[in-house]
């Protein structure tokens, strides 16, 4: 593959490359706006004459978005499958994984190609040294793997099966 230069442009897939300067909106020709970042830490560029309104949760003028593509990043952790480097991707839905560097997809015949490792990541939990305000008992922060944070009690759970919460009830999001 041929090394472009910063100036041309390359879309694949209506995904562009992070270092993509000056492009234009597809359905309006105004400027596409600079990179900013969503809660949950996907990037993207909108259209310079739309803007998200957070109190009604719609876009206001022109509603074109491009979406940028999160690059895998290398772990330095080696696959326990095949030997080869590990790295971190995000899915298009924000979920995190670990995979082999081998691993592949091919289109044509859509089926997994190369070494089959992959590892999901799933939220973590910290202590926290207040009581539930509900029953008393330790609180903690809880941290998704696509980023967002709650305070809950560390009795609280969820079953699946019924999708009911189970023990304590208390939740602030923060």
């Amino acid at each position: 593959m041929a090394n472009l230069g910063a100036s041309q442009r390359t879309l694949k897939d209506d995904i562009l490359c992070p270092m993509e300067e000056n492009l234009t909106c597809p359905k309006c020709g105004s400027p596409l706006s600079e990179v900013t970042e969503t809660p949950t830490g996907k990037k993207l560029r909108r259209c310079s004459q739309g803007s998200w309104n957070t109190e009604t949760k719609q876009i206001e003028g022109c509603d074109y978005v491009l979406w940028l593509k999160d690059e895998p990043k290398e772990l330095d952790e080696k696959c326990p499958k095949c030997g080869a480097q590990l790295i971190l991707q995000t899915t298009r839905f924000g979920k995190k994984m670990k995979k082999c560097s081998n691993s592949g997809w091919d289109k044509e015949t859509k089926t997994a190609t190369g070494c089959d490792f992959v590892e999901w990541i799933n939220g973590t939990t910290e202590e926290l040294d207040e009581p539930c305000p509900k029953c008393g008992n330790k609180l903690v922060i809880y941290t998704s793997a696509s980023g967002k944070r709650m305070e809950k009690c560390s009795t609280s759970g969820w079953d699946r099966e019924k999708k009911e919460a189970t023990g304590c009830t208390y939740i602030k999001w923060l």
